[in-house]
């Protein structure tokens, strides 16, 4: 699930999901030692995108993360883990889903990733804002 890029950076793929749901995505980074121990994440732009909490275990940093499959397609989401105490060091962990629509195929979840359900879709149907006539 977590392929270490050759500039230092990683790639986490998190399998195949369904449009308009949450998930709860976990993972493992290996050791970072340019971060030290004092890792955070830099807000992330995307409002898709949140990250819950970093942990340092044995193996490395366990990184929770919570992520909204907003449009169908291959999504590539960015998240920035920076060292507390040293502005100039970071690494880029992108989070890489395939997302289906929700008539088609059944999800496929990879280890570390978990269904929280369906998110509220906007109707415009059931609006109560009529405009201006």
């Amino acid at each position: 699930m977590v392929t270490p890029e050759p500039d230092g950076n990683f790639l986490v793929k998190i399998g195949f999901l369904k449009v308009m749901h949450k998930y709860e995505v976990t993972f493992t980074l290996p050791p970072l030692p340019k971060l030290g121990r004092e890792v955070c994440a830099v807000p992330t732009p995307s409002l898709h995108l949140k990250v819950l909490s970093i942990t340092p275990v044995p193996e490395g940093f366990c990184v929770k993360c919570e992520y909204i499959a907003h449009k169908e397609g291959v999504l590539k989401e960015e998240l920035v883990l920076a060292c507390e105490t040293n502005d100039g060091v970071s690494v880029r962990v992108v989070l890489q889903a395939r997302v289906m629509d929700r008539h088609h195929g059944t999800p496929m979840l990879l280890d570390g990733v978990r269904c929280m359900g369906a998110e509220l879709e906007y109707d415009s149907e059931q609006s109560d804002w009529r405009g201006f006539d």
